[in-house]
């Protein structure tokens, strides 16, 4: 072969050499990623279990380090502990995440009304004993719509167990039940005249969708699958029994409010305020009441209805793993 052509052979062969392992090497890599996104991925998966206590079997879900700090999430009506998925998928890599299903939801037992008492009280009661026979001694509370009053009821049980509270559209002031709640509040005046009323006004296919998607202008971004499942939920054997009576007693919590809020102005608890800009089940003035009792409170509004880790669930959780890394 004559040099020239010879020379220019062996510097191509020299350059696909070069390409060839710079490929290989590039090729590695992305394997090398792939294997550690899926050992991150698979590392604290999420297991499904149940407990029993007071008689009862507690469905719950829990994920993360057991030395990592707790969280204790609890759902809202009529959800489960489904419904903190997104927060579980996000952040049991750094916390050791809890979420039961109380009485009368979820996978949990659903004793008959005449078997369990479905108030506030005897639900906090349970969850509490759900905590100490997991061995739960400190953690902080994530509290959503019913795990509210739920969530505040353990607060003040046991205050000693708190690091931090979390609320995401739940209400602890009159004022943030709104004027939408009039007939929720004529079913409490007068349950026997008003109980058609409320299940229409509480347990219906459209209030279910609105609880998901609120006044948000732009309903593509909901899955319809969220409040037809819990259509479907609701319209269970005994479930408009047991829903009824436990909204029968949410009267107890406008009457237990005073204390609650009391409690925030003694103890001025580190607190995390969430809330949906288009939350509809609950009047907006509701986040800026908790600063009146917690000044130094965080408050965020989210791009997020009443169930706002439907569509906002990244910041949310950037928004709690920043909140729990300044804890003391």
């Amino acid at each position: 072969m004559h040099p020239f052509y010879l020379s220019h052979w062996l510097r191509f062969l020299q350059v696909s050499h070069m390409v060839l392992v710079f490929s290989m090497m590039l090729t590695m890599s992305k394997l090398s990623a792939h294997a550690d996104g899926k050992e991150n991925a698979v590392k604290y998966p999420t297991s499904y279990r149940t407990i029993q206590v007071d008689g009862l079997s507690i469905f719950y879900r829990e994920a993360g380090p057991k030395d990592a700090p707790t969280l204790l999430l609890l759902h809202g009506l009529p959800s489960s502990s489904r419904m903190f998925e997104p927060l579980f998928s996000r952040l049991s890599d750094r916390y050791h995440l809890i979420a039961p299903d109380y009485p009368g939801f979820g996978h949990s037992d659903w004793p008959d009304p005449k078997k369990y008492a479905y108030t506030f009280d005897h639900i906090a009661e349970t969850v509490n004993h759900f905590t100490e026979a997991l061995g739960l001694s400190r953690y902080t509370l994530y509290m959503q719509d019913y795990g509210g009053p739920v969530g505040f009821r353990v607060a003040l049980a046991y205050p000693d167990r708190i690091e931090a509270l979390i609320v995401q559209d739940a209400v602890a002031h009159n004022e943030g039940l709104g004027a939408n709640w009039k007939t929720r509040r004529a079913f409490w005046a007068d349950r026997a005249a008003n109980e058609s009323a409320l299940r229409v006004n509480l347990l219906s296919l459209e209030t279910a969708r609105s609880r998901h998607a609120g006044n948000d202008p732009d309903a593509a971004r909901h899955d319809p699958d969220l409040w037809t499942d819990e259509f479907y939920f609701l319209n269970q054997p005994g479930q408009a029994e047991i829903q009824s009576d436990l909204f029968y007693d949410y009267r107890t919590n406008v009457e237990n409010y005073p204390r609650w809020q009391a409690w925030m102005r003694e103890k001025q608890p580190r607190l995390l305020v969430i809330w949906g800009k288009y939350e509809s089940s609950f009047d907006s003035s509701e986040p800026e009441s908790y600063r009146r009792d917690v000044p130094k409170a965080e408050i965020h509004i989210v791009d997020g209805g009443h169930f706002a880790l439907d569509t906002a669930a990244d910041e949310i959780a950037a928004l709690v793993s920043q909140f729990m890394r300044t804890q003391k």
